[in-house]
């Protein structure tokens, strides 16, 4: 710490706009870092909304979860990094190692998620008059009620996240969700979020590999998947486990993430788009709505419904990827996803990195986030991505 400041202090800040364009890139960065630091301050005094005490919160959290699960954070976003380096790894060797990729991933990003979108980790597009988080749970709900499940029903949450969705849907249904996730952070967290709902007992996160679940042949009453079946390196593998699981009779909804018709993979920026999703949101690869359509049928269901709902009327409301697309706004979320806001965001974590107030590695992390953001947002705007392919299908009664 006190290395660092003495290191600044040395430091010859330039004195005007053109001795900082010519200055080294150090002086640059401190400089980039100290406004990034000035700025929050001063939206943190005149909003009131304490983006520095949410983030200090976060970069807390952050370095107590590198501490008591024993993870060095600069390690493990190198390796994840160099599963998606098609120098490195291949897709056959990512689909090998998805649980190390998934895990990896979700254990790096699981905080700067809640932090940044909450406990719900999907999109929804806004009707008119809606806010974010209304529309996050009239998602849920939409999903949920295509189960057609009773009261104190078993339902299965595959891909559960830290719960935001099982904890709406169980209130929504009163049914009882179990949710699982591969993730052992992500499970700790759900569950101290089920208990301070007051939902113990009827939510429970558990730790489980989806392509291998730990639950007796035709015992849940429903189950459903939101943005989750989208990092199996098989779907028939996943949906396989699924059809097992559930009852005969009984519906499986979920929103995929999928390559729709308008992708083409002969198209550069296509193929841009796509690297950047796998990259920045821990994907082996990213399959089409047919592959997904065709999966689902080979593993015994019947289809009900297949569509995409980003092609939904929104009756004058907001596309899926609005939230994910840069704003030159210094007062939206959307705005660190800005040329501006990245220089801001990355020096900020750079100067916290320094003073030891973020793990090492931090920064590439939310460089890796931003990355995913950037390709989601493209795919949005370019109608070559969806990430709500919804599919409802229904396991045929045993005859």
């Amino acid at each position: 710490m006190e290395s660092f400041l003495e290191k600044l202090k040395s430091i010859n800040f330039p004195k005007s706009l053109d001795e900082f364009t010519k200055a080294d890139i150090a002086i640059q960065v401190a400089v980039g870092g100290i406004a990034a630091a000035v700025s929050l301050t001063a939206v943190n005094y005149i909003y009131g909304t304490n983006p520095l005490g949410r983030t200090k919160e976060l970069l807390g959290k952050f370095s107590s979860q590198e501490k008591k699960r024993n993870i060095q954070v600069t390690d493990w976003i190198n390796q994840y990094n160099d599963l998606h380096d098609d120098k490195k790894t291949g897709l056959e060797a990512r689909n090998m190692s998805y649980q190390t990729l998934v895990n990896s991933y979700y254990e790096l990003a699981t905080l700067f998620y809640e932090w940044g979108w909450g406990q719900s980790f999907h999109f929804a597009y806004q009707l008119k008059g809606e806010t974010f988080q209304q529309a996050i749970q009239r998602h849920e709900y939409y999903l949920a009620g295509r189960l057609g499940v009773s009261s104190d029903a078993k339902v299965l949450d595959c891909g559960c996240g830290i719960g935001g969705p099982m904890r709406n849907i169980a209130k929504f249904t009163n049914a009882n969700i179990t949710g699982v996730t591969l993730n052992e952070y992500q499970v700790i967290r759900g569950n101290e979020l089920n208990h301070a709902a007051g939902l113990t007992g009827k939510a429970l996160s558990v730790q489980a590999d989806f392509m291998k679940l730990p639950f007796e042949d035709n015992y849940f009453d429903g189950v459903y998947a939101i943005e989750a079946t989208c990092h199996a390196p098989r779907r028939e593998d996943v949906y396989g486990e699924i059809f097992r699981v559930l009852k005969p009779g009984q519906v499986f909804a979920c929103y995929e993430w999928c390559l729709t018709p308008k992708y083409d993979p002969n198209n550069e920026l296509h193929r841009l788009i796509k690297k950047k999703i796998e990259e920045g949101d821990g994907l082996p690869d990213i399959a089409t709505q047919d592959d997904c359509t065709s999966a689902l049928k080979s593993v015994g269901f019947e289809l009900l419904e297949t569509r995409d709902m980003a092609l939904d009327n929104r009756f004058g409301g907001d596309e899926w990827w609005l939230p994910l697309y840069p704003s030159n706004n210094p007062f939206t979320f959307r705005f660190q996803l800005s040329g501006v806001g990245k220089f801001i965001t990355r020096n900020l974590l750079w100067l916290m990195e320094g003073v030891r107030l973020a793990p090492s590695g931090t920064y590439k992390v939310q460089e890796m986030l931003q990355q995913g953001g950037w390709g989601c947002a493209q795919g949005g705007f370019t109608g070559t991505f969806t990430p709500m392919w919804l599919m409802v299908a229904r396991k045929p009664l045993t005859k």
